[in-house]
């Protein structure tokens, strides 16, 4: 006897508009995969596989870390959850495992919804709505964050897609990543020490394009350069010229890069570059810098868009 079973990444939404697929799925309202003209544009994984390495989720109520899963907000005391057991951190918020509902979808455009509900180190009800959009331009996705409780929130957002260029690994790739500052970590555990100058450590001025080469890179970036309307864009080319860019608006000063480096598993090293426009700095529920604080009731956005590069 068998038996149709869900997927493990949850509901299945297939977007399409012109040369540009996506594939979202409703666990962690993740983008399981997007293409252009059949172009891997990010790290794809499988609708039956657990979501590898947060690839595609939304990051709610914080992006990165908080450390030691400790903080403190309105003089009361948090622990959360230490979900990166190895550097003991509580990592990446609390939504990337909840099922979220697909509350409208048409040919091109899909919105999901769900509540992180109040809970043991982080007291607040929030209700999470994601969009994704594609047009002309690329997909597109917004989140917004609404705070259902009674009393102030702290929240931050973020994504955390691999951008890939369709062909060969990060190494090989040219990145313009338009950032004058960034955060200085410590080697073991990542805890946030300081910003500084791009200038004064060049292997991280991606300022002018450059090829990313053995760099390892697990930093966030800020002091953005931006055109008119806000905007920051990375882009990312290989050799043969194509490649794949992120754009991202005024409601997210920081974004963190990775290189996806993996030791242990040689096949998986390298092969993806994280970009995940980010709300607020990592470890902000203890920095305070740049934490959205809303207010009960109120609701706060973000969005990017992933977009093509052609030679």
């Amino acid at each position: 006897m068998t038996t149709d079973l869900r997927p493990l990444s949850g509901d299945q939404v297939e977007l399409r508009h012109g040369p540009y697929t996506a594939y979202v799925a409703s666990v962690g309202a993740s983008l399981r995969a997007l293409q252009h003209d059949g172009r891997d544009l990010v790290v794809p994984f499988g609708a039956d596989e657990v979501r590898p390495a947060y690839r595609g989720v939304v990051l709610a109520p914080w992006p990165n870390r908080v450390v030691d899963g400790r903080y403190a907000f309105e003089g009361v005391s948090h622990q959360l959850p230490l979900t990166e057991p190895d550097r003991r951190h509580a990592l990446h918020g609390l939504a990337i495992w909840l099922d979220f509902d697909i509350v409208e979808q048409s040919v091109s455009e899909v919105v999901l919804a769900a509540t992180i509900e109040a809970q043991a180190g982080y007291p607040w009800r929030v209700h999470v709505r994601v969009r994704y959009a594609l047009d002309d331009s690329g997909l597109h996705t917004e989140v917004a964050a609404r705070n259902d409780s009674a009393t102030p929130a702290p929240v931050g957002l973020s994504g955390h897609p691999y951008l890939i260029t369709g062909s060969g690994r990060v190494d090989d790739w040219t990145l313009e990543l338009p950032a004058a500052r960034y955060l200085v970590v410590d080697d073991e555990r990542l805890v946030p020490q300081y910003d500084e100058s791009v200038a004064s450590h060049s292997a991280f001025d991606f300022r002018s394009p450059r090829r990313i080469g053995t760099t390892f890179i697990d930093h966030a970036f800020t002091a953005l350069d931006r055109d008119p309307d806000g905007i920051a864009t990375v882009r990312l080319v290989a050799p043969d010229g194509d490649g794949v860019g992120l754009a991202w608006d005024a409601a997210s000063p920081w974004v963190q890069v990775h290189t996806a480096d993996r030791p242990d598993a040689p096949e998986l090293s390298r092969i993806g570059l994280a970009v995940e426009p980010m709300t607020c700095a990592p470890d902000a529920f203890n920095s305070g810098e740049d934490l959205i604080v809303l207010a009960p009731g109120q609701q706060t956005e973000a969005g990017w868009t992933i977009f093509a590069i052609r030679a």
